[in-house]
């Protein structure tokens, strides 16, 4: 309601001329209705590739749709982000699209960063503008597919996409609230070349309810050891609000795709070198364990 709100002042609402082509929304004043609309590219929807074969069981360059789901700090672009160069396909993370925004300082950054370094979610409206911009830009350049992450957070931009593509596959990654914690709490950034790692070291021990779980810290090399910095919105209590609102915006989401028969649970059972074998497995991906170096 708050999209509504902000939006229906005028009786329709036009776009940037910047991206006619992907996305195109409609406000009508009287009722207080709105309409957002992700248009994707229409190569997205060519199938004549697929043959009917199992979409887990094809090999490099397949044209996958697939959604990564979990809270702040899981580990959704790590694992994206390999299984993007395993398969061969672009992964676009809104988070990334967001901080590149706040580093070009346009017009807004400043809204952005408010909302973001207190832990709340962007709009619909910023995300889809965002999304709508890289999609246009990887069309360009003759992308199709993608690995998402960070899109859908809320069930409305599920309706979105659902409405533009028909997703394969939401792998919903889970993670212990404590491991969650400390390894956001332990993220570094260099501030030179932009590389991502971890100094958090989380040993936790096991009980009779729980196995315990070792999450080794990925330190930096030492060119990059002094110039490491911490994400903005990094502070302990910015975290457990981003973890709140996620219980209460985003698990809907979840269910959103368990109706639909789309949705993979996979509970981390520690750092890198335990998980990602595991996810492969679960992705019915054990024929390509011959590149997952290549995918490190």
């Amino acid at each position: 309601m708050a999209v509504v709100s902000r939006l229906a002042r005028s009786t329709t609402f036009k776009i940037s001329s910047l991206i006619p082509t992907i996305i195109s929304r409609k406000f009508t004043s009287s009722s207080l209705t709105s309409e957002t609309t992700l248009h994707s590219p229409s190569s997205w929807n060519d199938t004549s590739n697929n043959n009917g074969r199992n979409p887990l069981k094809l090999g490099k360059g397949r044209d996958v749709h697939w959604v990564f789901l979990g809270c702040p700090g899981v580990g959704k672009g790590t694992y994206a982000t390999r299984l993007s160069k395993l398969l061969d396909v672009p992964h676009i993370s809104t988070g990334d699209l967001v901080r590149d925004e706040l580093a070009s300082s346009g017009s807004l950054s400043p809204k952005i960063a408010e909302i973001v370094n207190s832990g709340k979610l962007l709009s619909d409206e910023i995300i889809v503008d965002l999304l709508s911009k890289r999609l246009e830009a990887g069309e360009a350049k003759g992308e199709s597919g993608f690995i998402l992450d960070g899109f859908p957070r809320t069930v409305r931009q599920a309706e979105i996409l659902e409405g533009v593509i028909d997703i394969d596959l939401v792998v919903n990654l889970k993670l212990r609230e404590e491991a969650l914690l400390a390894k956001c709490l332990g993220r570094r950034i260099c501030s030179q070349c932009g590389g991502n790692y971890n100094v958090a070291c989380i040993d936790i021990k096991g009980d009779d309810e729980s196995p315990g779980m070792y999450m080794a810290p990925l330190l930096p090399p030492a060119e990059c050891a002094s110039k490491l910095i911490s994400r903005a919105d990094d502070k302990e209590e910015v975290v457990r609000e981003r973890l709140r609102i996620y219980d209460e915006l985003t698990r809907p989401v979840e269910e959103f795709y368990c109706k639909r028969g789309k949705l993979l649970q996979f509970d981390l059972p520690g750092g890198i070198p335990e998980s990602w074998p595991k996810l492969l497995h679960a992705l019915n991906l054990d024929d390509h364990e011959d590149d997952q170096s290549a995918a490190a």
